[in-house]
């Protein structure tokens, strides 16, 4: 790999911000120096920021490419992943977890064939060498459909899947547990009456089973890698979690929860596009509260993978963190929580993976991409 020079770059490093210039070789940070100097052949970045490349751990955004629209699923799906991949470099994501649905939550059956389907495309790209970015998977496991632990089955000793999570989407519990958001959502035009039948019935339908499905889940995949819950609400979803070894709260949707899961040793991971637009679309705890209370570690796009940077700059204008603090939830911290020690920060020996940022009016813009030293976006 040819040498790679920025230069003229406000550099944030893990305990402060440097102004001068990081060499990569061979893929990884041989160098950080001080100064103003532009060598010849350098990349001048002209005084913007200079941040670790993205670690993201909960994208939807692979199924937005897909399936596109309602009904349509894409049918070149390797040209689909591609274009999730370069989204995710143009974000300045340069590791990223395709968190994958394993289950159906909601009146639709794409998404049960949609597993194998994206499973494929991913490895097949892969092979290719066609990513411009480090892809593994995050399997989202639906606990309240019937066949959850047989989808899950074929890929539960792949090397590919590095997070799991458990979650349950059944109405009027945890991240739904608000029924006229979950009514807005599924955008029902329904009767009151012929909504509560529709509840009655997805409740009756789930609650013998999720249990069952869930211990087959956990007990199948054991410590081969880290685990999450999903959308913890009460003290007692963070016990249940504790109990299953599990150590990352994703998306917790009360405060009380997310103390809990904070006095228990788990890491909280909130929405990014919940910092930008300044509070969660499904009515739950804003995660700028829960950075104020000291209860944020790691930030995922979630759906928007434009907000990852914009809603670390807000979490240090806004929130008042540092700046290395800030951008360590969208880089550092979900490095360390995934296990990845060669990525995150900005250090020699380190990855290469690298990202320059402006800011335009509020918004922090990535201007450039670069994964192991060379530029992907």
């Amino acid at each position: 790999m040819p040498e790679t020079m920025l230069a003229n770059a406000n550099i944030v490093l893990p305990d402060g911000v440097l102004h001068g210039a990081v060499t990569v070789l061979n893929g990884k940070i041989a160098s950080i120096e001080e100064g103003d100097a532009v060598p010849l052949g350098a990349v001048d970045f002209a005084g913007d920021t200079l941040i670790p490349g993205l670690v993201e751990l909960h994208t939807d955004n692979v199924e937005k490419h897909m399936v596109p629209r309602p009904g349509v699923v894409w049918p070149a799906p390797v040209a689909a992943i591609l274009g999730h991949d370069a989204q995710m470099a143009a974000a300045g994501v340069t590791t990223v977890y395709d968190a994958i649905a394993v289950g159906e939550y909601m009146d639709r059956s794409y998404r049960r064939a949609l597993l194998a389907t994206v499973m494929g495309a991913i490895k097949d790209a892969a092979a290719g060498g066609l990513f411009k970015v480090d892809h593994r998977v995050h399997l989202r496991c639906e606990i309240a459909d019937d066949i959850v632990a047989e989808l899950f089955e074929p890929y539960a000793d792949d090397p590919l899947v590095g997070l799991i999570s458990v979650m349950d989407h059944t109405p009027g519990q945890r991240q739904w547990r608000d029924l006229k958001s979950f009514k807005t959502f599924k955008n029902a035009n329904m009767s009151d009456d012929e909504f509560q039948a529709y509840i009655d019935q997805r409740i009756a339908n789930s609650s013998d089973q999720k249990e069952k499905n869930r211990r087959a889940i956990l007990d199948r995949w054991g410590r081969r890698g880290p685990a999450a819950s999903h959308d913890d609400t009460t003290p007692e979803h963070v016990d249940e979690a504790v109990a299953d070894n599990i150590m990352i709260s994703e998306f917790p949707t009360t405060l009380v929860a997310a103390e809990a899961a904070r006095a228990a040793g788990m890491r909280t991971v909130m929405g990014a596009p919940n910092v930008v637009r300044g509070g969660s679309h499904s009515g739950n705890v804003s995660a700028i509260d829960l950075a104020e209370a000291g209860l944020l570690d790691a930030l995922s796009s979630d759906y928007a993978p434009i907000s990852l940077v914009h809603a670390a700059f807000a979490l240090h204008e806004r929130v008042g963190l540092s700046l290395p603090d800030a951008i360590g939830t969208i880089s550092a911290n979900p490095a360390d929580m995934l296990g990845l020690n060669d990525r995150g920060s900005i250090a020699p020996g380190l990855r290469g993976d690298l990202v320059r940022v402006a800011r335009i009016g509020d918004a922090a813009i990535v201007r450039g991409t670069w994964a192991l030293g060379e530029r992907v976006a």
